[in-house]
């Protein structure tokens, strides 16, 4: 077993881009509420994992923020399972943090592991981090899977857009069209960006509005927004509101790859924690076929955890691949936009093999 992790230093920053990270990642340090196990969220769900001070003392510790919504389903499922304390590893969640204090807590060691979409290590990676994804998260399901697991659904107000019934539709209507997004550089501008690609509409006529994906059903039942661009579990209060379904990540034709993410580790963590990153990886790996194979018991779980109804849930890799051309039209996206210079990254910049041969 690798050496327990001891508390990383803070990296000095030597570049204007990610000034602010230095700040924020004490913002992030001074703003944790409790530390806990994801499990520990959630007492009296039925399913204990036996457990003494002593063996605990005796895990690895990998810490991460803690997840207030869907996402936090494959985290708090491997835990509950016992499934990371089978590979030695002792999931600890930090407290909640800002979306844009989440990147700076790993790359000055106050947490250890996340997970995000290409674009969204690609851009910090260009401001200067080191970011390695070692695993695949998400990705989005193929047909034989029911549609409701797919990474994104768009939708309009039926009153509001009579006449709109898909995605292309949208180019009928003039001017600007206000998106909900959580945050820029993520999934949501980018599958979007590709669905206007795809049925040749002018991106110009994209507005991002910043928002929650909870906040955005309200929003456009309210006129606040013209299209809702959702991850589940809110399709089905976008269908309660009702408001009309125009496209989904599937229409983008990119396959998997329309939902894809990693799980990521800064390449120093890895070099001096492989051990820990191979024992994470097989333990969520486990975590996300028994999420795909209970995808009920694992909306409800997280419904506990989280205090809010769950009624929906991503789809999850189950094997050890790392796909590099499903970074290709991430990357390529970036590229075009100017968000980082051209031919400055390749897929493999971004990932590591290292760990496939652990995943058989």
């Amino acid at each position: 077993m690798g050496e327990k992790r001891r508390k990383a230093k803070p990296i000095v920053l030597g570049f204007i881009s990610l000034l602010i990270v230095v700040g924020t990642s004490i913002g992030a340090h001074k703003g944790r509420t409790q530390v806990l196990t994801p499990s520990q969220m959630m007492p009296g769900i039925g399913i204990k994992v036996n457990s003494s001070s002593e063996e605990d003392e005796n895990l690895i510790e990998i810490r991460t923020w803690t997840r207030k919504d869907c996402s936090l389903a494959p985290w708090l499922i491997t835990d509950m399972l016992g499934y990371f304390k089978e590979e030695g590893i002792k999931l600890v969640f930090t407290g909640e943090i800002q979306a844009n204090q989440q990147i700076p807590s790993i790359i000055n060691g106050d947490n250890d592991v996340a997970s995000a979409h290409p674009n969204t290590l690609l851009v910090a990676n260009n401001g200067g981090a080191d970011l390695v994804g070692v695993v695949r998260g998400i990705i989005d399901p193929g047909p034989e899977v029911d549609e409701k697991f797919l990474h994104m659904w768009w939708y309009v107000n039926p009153k509001k857009y009579p006449d709109v019934h898909t995605i292309k539709d949208l180019e009928k209507i003039p001017g600007k069209l206000k998106f909900s997004i959580i945050t820029t550089n993520t999934c949501t501008d980018f599958l979007t960006n590709a669905l206007f690609d795809k049925y040749g509409i002018p991106k110009d006529k994209i507005e991002w509005v910043t928002m929650p994906d909870i906040q955005a059903i309200q929003a456009l039942k309210q006129g606040l927004t013209d299209v809702g661009a959702v991850h589940p579990p809110f399709y089905k209060g976008m269908d309660d509101a009702g408001m009309r379904k125009i496209a989904d990540s599937g229409d983008t034709g990119l396959g998997s790859a329309a939902g894809v993410t990693y799980y990521y580790f800064t390449r120093s963590f890895i070099e001096k924690n492989p051990d820990a990153v191979v024992r994470f990886i097989r333990a969520i790996k486990k975590g996300q076929k028994w999420c795909n194979e209970h995808p009920e018991e694992t909306a409800q779980w997280t419904s506990k955890a989280i205090g809010v109804p769950v009624t929906g849930n991503h789809y999850y890799a189950e094997d050890g691949k790392i796909i590099e051309s499903e970074i290709e039209p991430w990357l390529k996206q970036l590229e075009e936009n100017k968000v980082i210079p051209e031919g400055k990254f390749k897929p493999s910049d971004i990932i590591t093999h290292e760990f496939e041969k652990y995943c058989d």
